[in-house]
């Protein structure tokens, strides 16, 4: 477990987001089935956002809440379930952005989907240009003051938008404490932004999602893109990225992978987690096999400094 930022609240290193596989489209049995699972392996957090479980929005939420008034009611206690509002949600102007109007209401439908009365983070998914932060920050403010959640957090953030919400927060007294960011080998914007340096030194922490770059970053890609994966199936905005180039990148990295005895997915997500600024890394997972082998991760031994000279060496070509 990881504290997040210089808050006390500690995260399991893996975290289980219910984004796909988790919805209407999956049978109940199998849903819970991935959340046992994960509970067994460790995880403690659970990360969801109103519209996740799309096209059917709020179903994941929904399940969620099957879920916990039939199996894990108790060990509400020994679970941090985090929620989101930001994106669409439902048609009109008030569905969407980061206005107090929204915000709250979403917040609220949420809690009555989840069947619970508070969640431990709920966060603002999308910085919205179109409301002050100032307003986008009062209703953050408001969901922790009314007892509907316990820690306010912010995702898809830049440096620059961090660093003002994180002024306008600690102002107001607020228990703000996480940006959810996107982050992998694949994906190195916040490093070259400088956010994980700076959110460091100033006590936020990170948590990160798509840590396998859209499932790319294992082994099912390397003889090809497989019909029945996101991919194969449309279901992601990858496709043209995969080239020649990052073929040959992926069998790179699964070779070293191999001569420290873990697939692919356990590099990728040990690379991660060898970030301190990093919290806990968002996994997801069409079957609980998955879950499981993702968890391997935490055991794996750390990297020599020429496995991470190598490892740069691969991405930067």
């Amino acid at each position: 477990y990881r504290r997040c930022g210089d808050s006390g609240l500690r995260l399991s290193e893996i975290s289980l987001g219910l984004w796909k596989n988790f919805g209407r489209t999956v049978p109940l049995s199998e849903v819970e089935g991935m959340i046992h699972t994960a509970f067994d392996c460790g995880i403690t957090c659970f990360d969801l956002a109103n519209n996740y479980g799309a096209p059917h929005n709020g179903s994941a939420e929904e399940n969620m809440g099957r879920v916990m008034a039939s199996s894990m009611k108790p060990h509400r206690h020994e679970m941090v379930i985090s929620t989101k509002a930001g994106f669409d949600m439902w048609e009109g102007p008030y569905g969407r952005g980061g206005s107090r109007k929204y915000l709250l209401s979403s917040l609220d439908e949420s809690l009555k989907r989840l069947g619970l009365e508070y969640v431990d983070i709920f966060y603002h998914h999308v910085y919205d240009p179109e409301t002050p932060l100032e307003e986008t920050a009062m209703a953050l403010d408001s969901a922790v003051r009314q007892g509907k959640a316990l820690y306010a957090g912010i995702s898809n953030y830049s440096l620059e938008q961090t660093r003002r919400m994180t002024e306008i927060l600690r102002e107001m007294k607020t228990p703000f404490i996480v940006n959810q960011i996107s982050y992998s080998m694949l994906n190195r914007w916040i490093e070259k932004d400088g956010l994980d340096v700076w959110a460091a030194e100033n006590g936020v922490g990170l948590t990160v999602y798509s840590p396998l770059y859209q499932g790319l970053l294992t082994d099912k890609y390397l003889a090809g893109v497989p019909k029945d994966s996101r991919i194969g199936k449309g279901d992601t905005w990858l496709g043209p990225d995969i080239d020649s180039g990052l073929k040959a990148k992926l069998r790179r990295l699964s070779s070293l992978a191999e001569k420290r005895k873990e697939p692919l997915s356990q590099l990728a997500l040990s690379w991660i987690l060898r970030n301190s600024a990093v919290a806990s890394v968002i996994i997801g997972a069409s079957c609980k096999e998955q879950i499981v082998e993702n968890c391997g991760c935490l055991k794996a031994a750390d990297f020599s400094e020429e496995e991470l000279l190598s490892i740069e060496k691969i991405l930067e070509e």
